[in-house]
């Protein structure tokens, strides 16, 4: 066997391994913690929804209380109160309508702005790849946030609102997908909404099907809660496994540290919204898995 073919042997087997590994210390988990690690890695949910100070550091007393205000040619909308404060937050939701927001983006019919969809930024075209143990995991752990009060703007539509679906999310995944590394990472890219950013885009639109993981979504200027974090001029890069404009030259090791500690390889600081703050959180058989995958993209 050519040494090449050893080396990549060796990494599948190792991948598989880690990926055995978190399956068995994920079914240990209790509903509320595995919902918490998804909550506070892949998912990145206090990426938008956290308040953040002047230096655009979430504010850890006050998580999920509200965040990101983000504004396009189609809406401005404040990431809402996800606490469990009933006036302001979803401290009177009931389960089932939590489910909704996060795989229909549709509120509750009671309350403020009852029935009303959740602005195009909420992934839940991604959403609805979440299998029936995560997304009640999700929910169970929302359920122990402290409830803070604080009620954000109302969001401003100036056209109807569009969600775009994901075909992984739409094709879906099964528990037994998950002895391949592979599919695995497909399911954490998914969930984790990477390629919102990822693929290629136009006319307001990511192109899943022929630009998947090719990069080039530019970001224009957003406001966190007034302080003026600017994302302006950002654009998200290539990350398929092509050798000069993507990752095919960059080793395991490389990603890893981009994913996790938002490090270039050649150094520089990676800038958000890419969201490494919360990816540090993730373990070592997840970010495998997510590079497993990435490696499949052409």
């Amino acid at each position: 066997m050519p040494a090449r073919w050893r080396r990549r042997a060796l990494i599948v087997l190792i991948a598989g391994l880690a990926s055995v590994g978190i399956d068995a210390a994920t079914a240990a988990e209790t509903p509320v913690a595995r919902g918490s690690y998804l909550v506070n890695t892949i998912l990145a949910c206090g990426n938008c929804h956290s308040p953040r100070d002047n230096a655009g550091a979430a504010i850890a007393d006050r998580a999920f209380s509200g965040g990101l205000t983000i504004s396009t040619p189609a809406f401005t909308a404040t990431a809402p109160n996800i606490t469990q404060d009933r006036d302001t937050g979803i401290g009177d939701w009931t389960d089932a309508e939590i489910k909704r927001a996060l795989l229909e983006g549709t509120r509750p019919d009671h309350g403020e702005l009852a029935g009303a969809p959740l602005a195009a930024a909420m992934p839940t075209g991604f959403y609805k790849a979440l299998l029936p143990a995560d997304l009640d995991a999700i929910v169970a752990y929302l359920r122990t946030v402290k409830p803070i009060k604080n009620r954000v703007p109302p969001p401003i539509y100036t056209a109807p609102v569009r969600r775009q679906p994901y075909p992984e999310a739409e094709a879906g995944f099964a528990n037994a997908d998950f002895t391949n590394p592979v599919r695995r990472g497909a399911y954490l890219v998914t969930i984790g909404h990477c390629m919102e950013c990822h693929s290629t885009w136009s006319a307001g639109r990511s192109d899943f099907v022929n630009g998947l993981g090719h990069g080039g979504r530019p970001f224009g200027p957003t406001l966190v809660h007034g302080l003026g974090a600017d994302w302006h001029g950002v654009v998200a890069p290539n990350i398929t496994g092509a050798s000069a404009a993507g990752l095919g030259t960059w080793s395991d090791a490389e990603i890893d540290n981009a994913i996790r500690h938002g490090i270039a390889r050649d150094g520089h600081r990676l800038l958000q919204p890419m969201a490494f703050v919360f990816y540090a959180g993730l373990r070592d058989g997840d970010v495998a898995d997510i590079i497993a995958y990435l490696r499949t993209l052409r």
